[in-house]
């Protein structure tokens, strides 16, 4: 039987790999917190994840996460990932980076903090 953190990784990622919007602000607490990327202003609640993941899934004609390693402890892992996408301008562009995610114990998420240079999908973005 998967732990909380297991369950936490898999359906968040699993949202992450094809953008699943629903599944994404499921994956959170009613009142769950994201900083994504660390330094920008919390995303506090499933409004404003929803409106996050919305956002950013509209630049992109595909894009996803892949876990490339995980490392749990208890309810709480840090995760290096990879993601690639191709921008609605046909340009593709790769990034990489570390979230560190809270869970409760069941299985969803109360904090994440993501760790990552946003730079190079902004210029894919926006060129």
């Amino acid at each position: 039987m998967p732990t909380p953190i297991e369950i936490a990784i898999s359906e968040y990622f699993g949202a992450l790999a094809t953008l699943d919007v629903e599944r994404y602000v499921n994956s959170f607490t009613p009142d769950g917190v994201a900083y994504d990327p660390v330094g920008t202003p919390a995303l506090e609640g499933h409004d404003a994840l929803r409106a996050f993941l919305t956002h950013v899934k509209a630049g992109f004609q595909n894009a996803g996460l892949k876990v490339d390693k995980a490392f749990p402890c208890g309810n709480s892992a840090a995760v290096r990932w990879t993601g690639s996408g191709v921008a609605m301008n046909g340009k593709s562009v790769s990034f990489e980076g570390v979230d560190v995610l809270e869970c409760n114990d069941d299985g969803k998420i109360t904090l994440l903090r993501a760790f990552w240079d946003p730079a190079p999908v902004m210029a894919v973005l926006s060129s």
